[in-house]
């Protein structure tokens, strides 16, 4: 049994601390319940007071070995696992997921922990680089020359209102940005307080327990915008990590850009995730890919930003028995319990809208469920359109963040890679293909580079693995910056920028730079890579 509880207090360093603009108190979407303790909202002062312990702690953080960086996340991920049903639960009552979800997004997020402490010992992310002095060389000599990445700062992580655990207060963001050397301030989301505070108490004993500075990680709580605008203006903070609304994003990437000394957001915001189906996989599978939509778009109660949003084929007997078979899929299911009423009102306005079209047809919806509570039960639905219609309607492409889905009919190939190239920055887009589908998956695919971070073929896109390779990113409005990606072991590189360091005496040297490689990392010297 654990001795962590939940006070309501924000963890300022090694402070507990009492807000006092405010009360802010979770509810159990499933019943409506306000939960207990309620938490004080915090204030300007109290995020200057995070900051600033984070700046100071920030050079002997970046300055600790690879192997006590490491050790610090794993203690972090045994230190959520220690928590055992404490946690859980109260996951599962601040979100009105199911006990095998929860258990689920638990493991990913030991996962997501675990993986940048193998990333952080490899320390391959430091990209060294050596470029030997040539003293000799005609015209003008080369001075020694090396170079490696280096943390940007402390980081602002905001918690997303969908993963609890794997997007919030532990989550990928924190993770990557702890592995790069950055001491983290982290923001609860007001539907997760006692989930944040358990889990920032883990964090807040993992720094004390590896003798790290008390501003490697603060925990600041606030409801309405204050406390987030104070967070990304504060000029201790370098960089911002943020999962959740387009709205939101941009408000937050417009906060940062009009700041003295503008700082980078790494916003992951809305995505429709196209499902693009081609005529001989229709033909063959039908049906078979009409269920795996459905059970896609319902997953989670449709609240993954990977959900497929919206599904393009071509016209025709075969789409016309795709499109029956999704009809019985969706009617088969039963509305859930979704993540929070606001998260509800906003899916039954983007429903109703879709509805409202003239172009548009409602063609099912799923049953009611006596579980759910009314002001937040998610009911599946599917739509109906002619490309024609969604090419000229813009609202149309707004994400429905929910069980929904929108299929449109093509009337031709012509018109279909037409729509993939009407369509903005998604995190994915995904083709079901048969062999005679090749010419068209062809044309299709360069398309879906310029608009998407991940493409998948026969398969959907809910489900994103933590590995080496995942790309969760995506031009706008999918991110704020395509150039990265939020999932993954890449995701250490948003928050890491590189130093050249010309003629420095060896004693001064970082020691991933020194002469004989005494971390035995990888390094490229002279153009030649060199194994440990």
């Amino acid at each position: 049994m654990t001795a962590i509880e939940i006070t309501g207090e924000m963890l300022i360093g090694a402070r507990s601390v009492r807000g006092t603009q405010g009360v802010v108190r979770s509810m159990n979407p499933a019943t409506g319940e306000e939960l207990t303790p309620e938490f004080g909202g915090g204030s300007a002062k109290d995020v200057d007071a995070a900051c600033t312990l984070a700046m100071r702690a920030f050079d002997a953080y970046r300055a600790t070995s690879l192997e006590q960086r490491a050790s610090f996340l794993e203690a972090i991920a045994q230190g959520i696992l220690d928590l055992g049903d404490l946690l859980v639960e109260r996951v599962m009552s601040e979100s009105g997921l199911p006990r095998g979800r929860v258990e689920g997004e638990r493991g990913r997020t030991v996962v997501q922990l675990r993986l940048f402490a193998g990333v952080v010992r490899e320390g391959r992310w430091l990209n060294v680089t050596l470029d030997s002095a040539l003293p000799e060389r005609k015209p003008l000599p080369r001075a020694d020359l090396r170079a490696q990445k280096i943390p940007l700062g402390p980081v602002a992580v905001f918690g997303a209102s969908n993963f609890p655990l794997a997007f919030s207060v532990a989550g990928g963001d924190t993770a990557s940005a702890l592995a790069a050397g950055c001491p983290v301030v982290a923001k609860s989301h007001p539907s997760h307080l006692g989930t944040s505070e358990l889990v920032g108490r883990v964090i807040r004993k993992a720094v004390a327990d590896c003798g790290l500075p008390e501003g490697v990680f603060s925990l600041v709580v606030g409801d309405g915008n204050a406390v987030g605008e104070a967070l990304v203006s504060h000029p201790a903070i370098q960089a911002v990590g943020f999962t959740g609304s387009r709205r939101g994003g941009r408000a937050l990437v417009a906060i940062a850009a009009g700041r003295e000394v503008p700082i980078p957001v790494f916003a992951e915001m809305s995505s429709i995730n196209p499902v693009f189906l081609l005529p001989g996989a229709v033909a063959q599978r039908a049906e078979t890919i009409a269920q795996g939509l459905v059970d896609s778009v319902t997953l989670g109660t449709g609240q993954f930003c990977t959900k497929p949003g919206i599904v393009i084929g071509i016209e025709g007997a075969d789409f016309d028995r795709f499109q029956r078979a999704a009809e019985a899929a969706v009617e088969a299911k039963t509305s859930t319990t979704m993540l929070n009423s606001g998260i509800h009102k906003a899916y039954e306005h983007g429903t109703a809208q879709w509805a409202g079209e003239d172009k548009v047809d409602k063609l099912a919806s799923g049953q009611a469920s006596e579980s759910a509570t009314p002001t937040c039960a998610g009911q599946p639905m599917v739509f109906a359109t002619k490309a024609q219609h969604f090419l000229t309607t813009p609202a149309l492409m707004e994400e429905v963040f929910g069980p929904a889905a929108l299929l449109i009919a093509c009337r031709d190939a012509d018109e279909m890679v037409a729509v993939a190239e009407h369509i903005n920055g998604q995190l994915t887009a995904t083709m079901h293909l048969a062999d005679e589908d090749a010419e068209l998956a062809r044309r299709l695919l360069p398309v879906l580079e310029r608009k998407a971070g991940r493409i998948l073929a026969n398969g959907f896109p809910t489900g994103v693995e933590v590995s080496y390779a995942m790309v969760h990113g995506g031009p706008s409005p999918a991110t704020s910056d395509s150039r990265v990606t939020s999932v993954g072991a890449m995701a250490i590189e948003r928050f890491l920028r590189p130093v050249c360091y010309q003629d420095i005496p060896s004693a001064l040297l970082p020691e991933p730079l020194k002469d004989g490689n005494p971390l035995h990392l990888w390094r490229l010297v002279d153009g030649k890579l060199q194994q440990p």
